[in-house]
């Protein structure tokens, strides 16, 4: 019993966490701490790794590599403030992928005519929700926030 908890701790100490990576780190090293990211995007100068814990989680990690392969920046993205300064009517599909990623879901509503992406983070301890409106053209038009509800079951109510 005590060399499995000892072998858990050990394994819990040697893993390894996007949040953890910092500027310098070489890409071949990044890649063999965290295995493959969940997408890549090319960059005007580099490339962008892209480590998220959606749908499960609530935190994504973009990981931007210069042209030589190091890591020039890290920053969790599933914020508040990071979808408050999403550009509306300037950013695209694309852009909102390339920075945020996947969408938890993609919805429609009879009320908006075209896509709603829904990306779950937190804000302080509390589970929220940023729904990020597409038109038709792919164009953000909209950038909504709700509070994500527990799941309750009732039915024995």
């Amino acid at each position: 019993m005590l060399t499995a908890l000892v072998a858990l701790v050990g394994l819990l100490a040697g893993c390894a966490f996007p949040s953890r990576e910092t500027p310098g780190a070489e890409r071949a090293e990044v890649l063999a701490r965290l295995g493959p990211p969940t997408a890549t995007y090319p960059l005007a100068a580099g490339e962008r790794w892209l480590y998220s814990e959606l749908p499960a989680g609530f935190a994504a990690y973009n990981l931007d590599f210069d042209a030589n392969g190091r890591l020039v920046r890290n920053e969790q993205v599933l914020t508040q403030t990071r979808f408050e300064t999403i550009p509306v009517g300037v950013w695209t599909q694309t852009d909102v992928q390339r920075t945020f990623g996947p969408p938890l879901r993609v919805e429609r509503v009879a009320r908006f005519d075209g896509d709603i992406w829904t990306y779950r983070f937190r804000q302080n301890s509390d589970p929220r929700l940023a729904h990020v409106h597409l038109d038709r053209q792919g164009v953000v038009r909209l950038v909504m926030f709700t509070d994500e509800l527990p799941n309750f079951d009732n039915t024995r109510d």
